[in-house]
């Protein structure tokens, strides 16, 4: 996995250098005859490095006994429940350590993947050399580059990807999905719990058999129902859990000198995209073999109007990839103070020389693009399994593809979108267990959620089976009890339908606000039509309405035009 460096002049790009944090003068224009300024040192390098998943502590002696008294003393495993069972439950998981846990996680891996720029050798500042962190290509997978830990969870992946040949699907047409994906799911298990496959593919020995169990459940729970033979949000929110919970036990704590190594940047986040690039890309590859095998049914999907019928990260992971990139720590032209990695995750723009937002409407650029960016390695995979128009099995995506802002202000909203559609979704969240790893426990510094409809519409239900009102509360949360109760709302097909709340960061619809019906077209107009031909790069990005430094505003990301199904 070799990142991808690209010279581009700033000028001749027709874009904006990179925007940077402001520094003092003095930085910037020192004194005739200053001193030496002092180098770097490995303190101020990890003092205001982003917020990142604390590790726990585990015992660090040899002899046996010693160890298990540390054992006893640092932290406590037990096995994780089962603890959403209604809408109340989902208001205290979102201020539960749990919750800020996967969330800082999250954050810390989307973060790693943003492009990086540094001023050219021997050139102007205006002369950058931007880094790309792409998908690894085939063969790639047992780089040198990756750690060891990492090189054996691709190994783990690649044998549960070959107990599908000793599961094959049973023949005939199945409306709900294969059967024989239980048989598989039942060889997953006894492999894990029976012949400690996790075990030998790990190393565990830093944690007693309780943490064991805890990573089980989560590994177990990743790849989808076998009595209800779906896969989803969920159960790739478990996965992600899994690599949180090896993250928190350190299993893949390195040596500085391996982070630069890893990530080919003296950043220390060399780890972080190894684990996306490393690990969650071969797992995207599983799941899909899973869905194409087995014909897996989505799980909690929206139907046509969800954004995915089984992944989101791949959307979150991808767009960060082609986001305007951050100024590198390694930049000469910044040697002469302090390396700062603190600089956040752009929130609007792209990189230089990538593919716009529009171009995942075109086959040709999906077809050489999917191979290195987890966004269109995704929408690949729905051309893989969909027939038809774009725009009618898939208009949320269709809709995201006319943000104006560029893959920044994708990258923001699919964050956005999934604490709404995944992590505050009772469908979604229900069956994720919670144990040592990631607490049930409040986080002391957590506000009380936001009201919001998706709270209001969760399903409640009392301990003795009856309906509850959606005020109920079933948990001892002081915050989660304060949430207001949130009044009623019309149905969505009702006559006279309130006004709908914005959604989370990316228009639903490209369609402007409600006209009057006699100004409606009579007809359903199509979709902007493609040559098919082309790289999909600047002129697409003209032919999305705009470059990539938009205003922000809600005018500047939704296109107005009349949407393909409107009436």
């Amino acid at each position: 996995m070799e990142p991808t460096n690209v010279p581009i002049t700033a000028a001749s790009a027709g874009e904006p250098p990179p925007q940077t944090k402001p520094f003092p003068s003095a930085a910037i224009a020192p004194p005739p005859t200053p001193p030496p300024p002092p180098e770097p040192s490995q303190s101020n390098l990890r003092a205001v490095t982003l917020p990142k998943l604390a590790r726990i502590s585990l015992p660090s002696v040899s002899n046996s006994q010693d160890r298990l008294e540390q054992q006893q003393q640092a932290h406590t495993f037990y096995a994780p429940t089962k603890r959403i069972h209604t809408g109340a439950d989902v208001a205290h998981f979102l201020v539960s350590q749990a919750y800020r846990d996967l969330g800082i996680f999250l954050l810390q891996l989307n973060h790693a993947l943003v492009p990086r720029t540094t001023a050219a050798p021997g050139s102007l500042a205006t002369v950058t050399n931007t880094t790309f962190f792409p998908l690894p290509e085939d063969g790639e997978h047992n780089s040198p580059r990756y750690s060891a830990p990492v090189a054996r969870l691709q190994e783990l992946l690649a044998h549960l990807k070959s107990l599908v040949a000793a599961a094959p699907p049973d023949p005939g047409p199945r409306r709900f999905g294969n059967a024989s994906f239980r048989t598989w799911h039942r060889f997953v298990n006894e492999a894990v719990t029976k012949d400690k496959l996790l075990e030998k593919y790990i190393d565990l020995s830093n944690i007693p058999p309780a943490g064991h169990e805890e990573l089980q459940d989560y590994f177990l729970g990743s790849f989808g129902s076998a009595q209800r033979l779906d896969y989803g949000t969920g159960h790739e929110l478990s996965f992600l859990a899994f690599l949180g919970g090896l993250w928190k036990i350190g299993v893949f704590a390195t040596t500085d000198a391996e982070e630069s190594e890893l990530g080919g940047l003296n950043d220390g986040e060399g780890v972080e995209r190894s684990l996306v690039l490393g690990v969650l890309e071969p797992y995207f590859r599983v799941v899909r073999t899973l869905i194409l095998t087995y014909t897996l049914e989505p799980a909690g999907s929206h139907g046509v109007w969800g954004l995915d019928d089984h992944a989101f990260l791949p959307y979150i992971f991808g767009s960060a990839q082609l986001t305007r990139p951050l100024r590198a720590s390694g930049d000469a032209t910044i040697a002469t103070r302090p390396v700062v990695y603190n600089e956040p995750t752009p929130q609007e723009g792209s990189a230089p020389r990538v593919p716009p937002p529009l171009a995942i409407l075109k086959p040709d650029v999906v077809a050489s693009q999917r191979t290195r960016n987890l966004y269109f390695a995704a929408i690949g995979f729905i051309h893989d399994v969909k027939r038809g128009a774009f725009w009618e099995h898939s208009p949320v995506l269709y809709d995201v593809s006319g943000i104006r802002d560029g893959w920044g202000k994708i990258n923001k909203g699919m964050l956005k979108m999934y604490h709404a559609e995944v992590l505050a979704k009772f469908p979604v969240v229900q069956h994720f267990p919670f144990g040592s790893l990631f607490s049930w426990d409040v986080d002391p510094a957590a506000a009380a959620p936001a009201t919001t409809v998706h709270l209001a519409n969760q399903p409640m239900q009392k301990e003795g089976g009856s309906s509850a009102s959606a005020t109920t509360p079933t948990t001892n949360n002081p915050a989660a009890a304060s949430i207001p109760p949130m009044p009623t709302t019309a149905a969505p097909w009702a006559q006279q339908a309130t006004a709908r709340l914005p959604g989370p960061g990316i228009p639903y619809s490209r369609v402007p606000a409600a006209r009057a019906a006699s100004a409606r077209a009579p007809t359903r107009p199509p979709p902007p039509q493609f040559s098919g031909q082309g790289n999909g790069h600047n002129e697409g990005q003209a032919q999305a309405g705009g470059d990539t430094g938009g205003s922000g505003t809600a005018a500047a990301q939704v296109v107005n035009t009349r949407a393909p199904w409107a009436k």
